[in-house]
């Protein structure tokens, strides 16, 4: 019998090639579509529609009905918005996804989590995976994903295996996240290195994203933790640039310093959480310490409980960029 995937977050970047991996290896994929675009784009991708979002508990529990595992990679990814938006997707809707995978009797479920959970202003070095979590994680979405990964691990067990995968800057083709924005940024003469971009990152291929989503899914322990990366990190600025590059996009030598883009922060934060300003800050201290400072993994966890390989190096998915056309910013 073909294995049966429950996937959330399907119509985004990382959900659609999630999708079309597994269909190629002969799964059934159920994805979650709360509109009409969504639904577009998770039938396109070879799912079978399962029409709701993360606050309908009895949708999603009747479209897990007979799945093998879940795999919850929808969230609110913004730099800026509404806290309880924040808190009603990321965390309450992965509370929703554990109670509906218990419902429907799921035995195993994967949360995709992000390196931002471990965000306390300080840089993170090859960090492993019993780094603890700092009390607060900076700024909106990585609290909230902290709050969600916590739920997470402590919902695992006997009866359903819960992992936690954490990803590194999800970059390749098809992204509808990263590119998009730092060419409008480049566009309108706004983007900066902030420190001088001369720090270390890991960067995680959406291939490599999904080659380690899957062997997580169906070998990880429960409540255990896995980190994914390309491999050795590379310098941040040269990343953005050969990334960018790969579109004949400049990002030219602007720079502002780490201390005045955190102060800026703060202030532009401070002042929109006051005011009735539209819109979002300039600059929010997500970003700035998400982009400003060392953010590297240590993966070697899953290389050696998972048999992680990381498949796509930097060179193939630049070349595979390379190819590709994105529309004008």
């Amino acid at each position: 019998m073909a294995e049966r995937i429950f996937v959330t977050g399907g119509s985004g970047f990382l959900g659609r090639e999630l999708i079309e991996r597994l269909r190629a290896e002969g799964a059934e994929v159920r994805a979650l579509a709360r509109s009409v675009k969504a639904e577009r784009a998770v039938r396109s991708a070879g799912a079978k529609v399962v029409r709701g979002d993360i606050s309908e508990l009895n949708a999603m529990t009747e479209g897990m009905r007979g799945c093998d595992a879940v795999i919850h990679a929808a969230a609110l990814a913004d730099d800026w918005g509404d806290p309880a938006q924040f808190y009603a997707v990321n965390v309450e809707g992965t509370r929703a996804v554990i109670q509906a995978a218990k419902d429907a009797g799921v035995p195993r479920l994967t949360h995709v989590s992000t390196e931002a959970v471990l965000l306390d202003g300080n840089p993170l070095h090859l960090v492993a995976e019993d780094a603890p979590l700092p009390e607060r994680a900076i700024g909106l979405y990585p609290e909230s994903k902290r709050q969600a990964e916590k739920l997470a691990l402590a919902a695992s067990s006997a009866a359903l295996a819960v992992m936690v995968v954490r990803p590194r800057l999800i970059w390749g083709h098809g992204d509808t996240t990263l590119m998009p924005v730092l060419r409008v940024m480049v566009a309108e003469g706004r983007f900066r290195w902030v420190g001088g971009g001369r720090h270390l990152t890991s960067t995680c291929h959406v291939r490599n994203c999904c080659e380690g989503l899957l062997l997580a899914t169906r070998q990880g322990a429960g409540g255990e933790i896995y980190h994914l990366t390309d491999g050795d990190p590379l310098e941040f600025r040269a990343f953005l640039t050969q990334l960018l590059g790969t579109q004949g996009v400049v990002p030219g030598k602007g720079g502002v310093p780490l201390g005045l883009a955190r102060a800026a922060a703060w202030t532009a934060e401070t002042l929109w959480g006051l005011l009735p300003l539209s819109g979002a800050p300039p600059i929010t201290r997500t970003a700035v310490l998400l982009s400003g400072q060392e953010m590297t993994l240590s993966d070697t966890k899953a290389r050696r409980e998972l048999g992680y390989q990381g498949l796509v190096s930097l060179a193939e998915g630049l070349e595979e960029l390379a190819r590709s056309t994105y529309p004008p910013p």
